[in-house]
């Protein structure tokens, strides 16, 4: 701005030294007459000059403040023009871009906090690496999936360049959550201490299924995808990690149900017709004082009965309806249970979760029975029920021979069973319910002796 005043003052010094030459050379006025006259003009043509020039002055260093706001990503300013030339034009675009600047970034910003959101709240684990293999860019899943221990120093900060640069709002996610982000990691510090088949999967870029130990809940199977695109002239790979043993077990629990459903309904046809000939037999027996005919009958009888509760338990797995989630009343439930079987009593203070009653108690009395039947001292059968922040866990303990490996491995499947007399639904029930919960159900050994059953349930489950 001050370059352009001087300029123009300097014009207009040049313009009356220039006007005033000719007057002097003819003029009969002393030498020192000449520059007093000369000396006067130029200062009152520089007031003049100040005058007019000072509302440019101010337009130009309006604007001038206007596009610093604009370099500093500000557009919520607008200049007033009280002129109407030129600057008044030039005012009248700067607002009008300001405008449209300003509401484009307001759409960017409810964009990107709409992404993030949508990204936090997904149930895959996101991983977005650049082509240094640093993460750029992560979501709450991945980081309680990979929980590093060794923060990254900085030093690749200036070689990540544009591309380490975090969105805002996935900033602003990350310190609210509390989670620590994973941005700034390499992938190989993500992956040390993790097991041999996820560095495979993740470092071969290998898509499809694989599985992972996870503690003591067995093998997790899991879906990995990946992909590549250019961000900044950078090339990113992103990959998803999905979840799928639930949804597998959901695939293996529906095609039993229809199974059952199949079977159940031939059973239903063929016991409803030999129902009606047993009757009428009986009735003949009956007539002809045959006692060995009325046993027969009566065998008969007594195996259809028992046929008909088999169809009716396989049809209530088959049926499971859907969970009526409520405030649990432990009391009431632990009175009920007490009353079908002994056992020990462990419970937090104060546990509070929404559940279907009906449903949660049927599960605790089939693990309870199981408890029973394991072969340890009766007295040693223990259920207790205790609380985290975000979940209630429930454990029913025995002291009996545990399982085997074989065992452990079958012993949610549908129809599976080590007892003479068993039916092998009571734990696949036990699955089913904990599903219908969004739940999870863990069977492990005990370090001394017996086995620990623990079905876990979020606060939030709805």
């Amino acid at each position: 701005m001050r370059l352009i005043k001087n300029k123009l003052r300097v014009a207009a010094l040049c313009a009356t030294a220039i006007g005033m030459a000719p007057m002097l050379y003819v003029s009969d006025l002393s030498v020192v007459q000449k520059a007093l006259l000369v000396l006067v003009s130029l200062c009152l043509c520089a007031l003049a000059v100040k005058v007019c020039t000072a509302p440019i002055n101010k337009q130009l260093e309006a604007l001038k403040i206007g596009l610093l706001n604009f370099k500093d990503g500000e557009f919520s300013s607008t200049l007033a023009c009280k002129t109407s030339d030129e600057f008044k034009t030039l005012f009248q675009l700067y607002n009008d871009t300001a405008e449209t600047l300003r509401r484009e970034k307001q759409w960017l910003y409810q964009r990107e906090l709409m992404l993030d959101k949508v990204l936090h709240s997904s149930p895959d684990v996101l991983l977005l690496v650049n082509d240094q293999m640093h993460v750029v860019l992560s979501n709450r899943q991945a980081c309680e999936f990979f929980h590093p221990t060794t923060r990254m120093e900085d030093t690749g900060s200036e070689e990540n360049g544009a591309g380490t640069n975090k969105l805002g709002a996935s900033k602003l996610a990350a310190s609210s959550s509390g989670t620590r982000s994973l941005e700034g990691y390499t992938l190989g510090t993500l992956l040390n201490n993790k097991p041999d088949t996820l560095k495979d999967v993740l470092l071969e870029n290998r898509e499809g299924l694989f599985t992972l130990p996870q503690g003591a809940s067995g093998i997790q199977t899991w879906h990995m995808s990946t992909g590549t695109f250019l961000l900044n002239n950078q090339t990113h790979r992103l990959y998803i990690l999905k979840q799928m043993t639930r949804e597998l077990n959901r695939q293996e629990v529906s095609v039993w149900k229809k199974v059952i459903r199949v079977i159940s309904h031939e059973l239903n046809n063929s016991l409803g017709p030999i129902s009606s000939l047993l009757h009428s037999g009986q009735i003949v027996g009956q007539q002809n004082g045959d006692a060995r005919l009325v046993r027969v009958f009566h065998t008969i009888e007594e195996r259809i009965a028992h046929l008909n509760q088999f169809v009716q338990g396989y049809g209530r797995f088959a049926k499971l309806p859907p969970p009526v989630l409520a405030t649990i009343d432990w009391d009431k439930i632990t009175a009920q249970l007490s009353n079908q079987c002994d056992f020990k009593l462990t419970m937090q203070e104060a546990v509070e979760v929404k559940a279907d009653a009906v449903q949660l108690e049927q599960l605790l009395i089939n693990l309870l029975k199981n408890a029973h039947e394991s072969g340890g001292d009766p007295q040693d059968v223990e259920l207790v029920i205790k609380q985290t922040a975000s979940q209630v866990i429930i454990e029913v303990l025995d002291s009996g021979k545990g399982m085997t490996d074989s065992v452990m491995t079958n012993a949610l499947v549908p129809f599976y069973s080590t007892k003479a007399n068993g039916s092998g639904l009571g734990l696949a029930l036990c699955r089913e319910i904990t599903d219908a919960h969004n739940g999870h159900l863990v069977i492990q050994n005990r370090k001394d002796k017996g086995l620990c059953v623990r079905f876990i349930i979020d606060k939030t489950t709805k």
